[in-house]
């Protein structure tokens, strides 16, 4: 979580002089460990590699988790595995119904991506910026995984509605309510990506700003008891943003016929 922010006092004043103009607390916004140049765009390189690190690790969870399924008395992968299963699927039951149990697993996928990318930053690297921090904390990763969803929805929409009948729900329940649904649907892909981007960013920013604030015998205590409340944080905003995407697709698939 410290990628995104870098904190340093004035013995070094000169050096970040241009991006932290403060005299005696400097916190940059936007550091990163390494970054590619293509065609003209940055692209954050620690963000990369962690988001594919996470990926490894989220598909390998599951190969160990269930190749060795049974119908039997299940292992404690297996059985963790199912836990989740489960309550995903309650929470899908209960938001869509039967009908949308076929997005239980971009649910379970969501959360346990976000979860861990929300936590790999407990490994600091003690670079800073860090090697490997939480590629939740750069905006960049929300809000790609926002308009994925936010695009998909609106395509599910469109294929249980139709043209005509999706274009129809904006003015529902009356033309009245036109500019406010349109402004409602914008505004979903800001508050997804910013909910998330937010919440990981204010962990690292707190951290950084109390390493500069505390004497050193008293920052160790503090940064494990936050960053055990920053873990359950973290733990929060997968299960929202993930608990959000299966409403979504529920109110993509509502068609008004009960």
């Amino acid at each position: 979580m410290h990628a995104a922010v870098k904190v340093a006092t004035t013995s070094f004043a000169a050096a970040a002089e241009e991006k932290c103009p403060s005299e005696t607390l400097k916190i940059c916004v936007g550091e990163h460990a390494r970054t590619w140049t293509v065609f003209g765009m940055t692209i954050n390189a620690d963000t990369v590699w962690g988001s594919i690190l996470v990926a490894v690790i989220v598909c390998g969870l599951a190969y160990f988790a269930t190749r060795k399924a049974t119908s039997g008395v299940p292992g404690k992968g297996q059985l963790l595995y199912e836990l989740i299963v489960e309550q995903v699927q309650g929470i899908t039951d209960s938001a869509i119904g039967p009908k949308g149990r076929k997005y239980v697993p971009i649910g379970i996928t969501l959360f346990m991506f976000i979860l861990l990318c929300n936590w790999i930053s407990l490994f600091p690297s003690g670079h800073n910026p860090e090697w490997l921090p939480s590629p939740t904390s750069d905006i960049n990763l929300p809000l790609a995984m926002a308009a994925l969803v936010i695009i998909s929805v609106h395509v599910t929409s469109i294929k249980t509605r139709g043209i005509g009948g999706y274009l129809k729900h904006y003015a529902q329940p009356s033309i009245l309510m036109l500019p406010i649904n349109i402004i409602e649907e914008l505004t979903k892909p800001i508050t997804l990506t910013f909910r998330l981007f937010g919440n990981v960013f204010a962990g690292g920013l707190m951290i950084s700003v109390m390493t500069a604030l505390l004497p050193i015998w008293a920052f160790p205590p503090f940064e494990f008891g936050w960053k055990l409340f920053d873990m359950f944080i973290g733990a929060i905003q997968a299960f929202i943003f993930a608990l959000l995407t299966i409403i979504y697709f529920g109110m993509a698939l509502d068609t008004g016929e009960h």
